[in-house]
């Protein structure tokens, strides 16, 4: 399955962890842009220059680590395309362009199911997704889980609660699944 991350899916750390993780444990392959990638580190100066800086070097271990992800803008498909916000049409071409299944976002207003659907791409909420993928591929995606979960705490140097960690990356699906299993 080949899906497309939106900037706003790899801003919140915790989730593109997660989101990152499962790609790397191959249960999904992973497409972006330039664009989508600047977008993301763009979206970072708001919290300072050191933001900035990390997920500039963050960017550069995702291009490292799945070189095939880049996706070639796509100006002829994305002339064509019509979406409720037009700074959003850059990422429906890159999904057109590279065959994506999916475009994995929160942005649902800006993507809509038909207009989507008319272009054989789905648009997946990461909660749902990942909710999905866990129920699949439970050991996979549990390690990964189990992985970021055990980082959050080294970098709060304290336990920090899986659900609460969950639910703060917007994913409280995933997280009463987890902790019902």
């Amino acid at each position: 399955m080949k899906l497309v991350l939106d900037a706003c899916v790899l801003y919140p750390p915790v989730l593109r962890d997660l989101l990152i993780g499962v790609a790397a444990a191959g249960i999904f392959r992973p497409v972006w842009s330039e664009r989508i990638l600047e977008e993301w580190a763009r979206a970072t100066v708001k919290l300072g220059p050191l933001a900035e800086a990390q997920a500039r070097g963050e960017i550069a271990r995702l291009r490292a680590a799945f070189p095939m992800a880049m996706q070639m803008a796509a100006p002829a498909i994305e002339a064509r395309l019509v979406l409720p916000d037009p700074n959003d049409l850059h990422v429906l071409a890159v999904a057109v362009a590279s065959g994506a299944d999916a475009i994995v976002t929160f942005n649902a207003v800006d993507f809509p199911r038909h207009v989507l659907a008319a272009e054989g791409v789905e648009r997946r909420d990461p909660d749902g997704l990942l909710w999905e993928l866990w129920s699949k591929h439970e050991g996979a995606v549990g390690a990964v889980i189990a992985s970021v979960h055990a980082r959050a705490e080294d970098m709060a140097g304290q336990a920090v609660s899986l659900k609460a960690l969950l639910k703060r990356a917007q994913l409280p699906r995933l997280a009463k699944a987890v902790q019902a299993g």
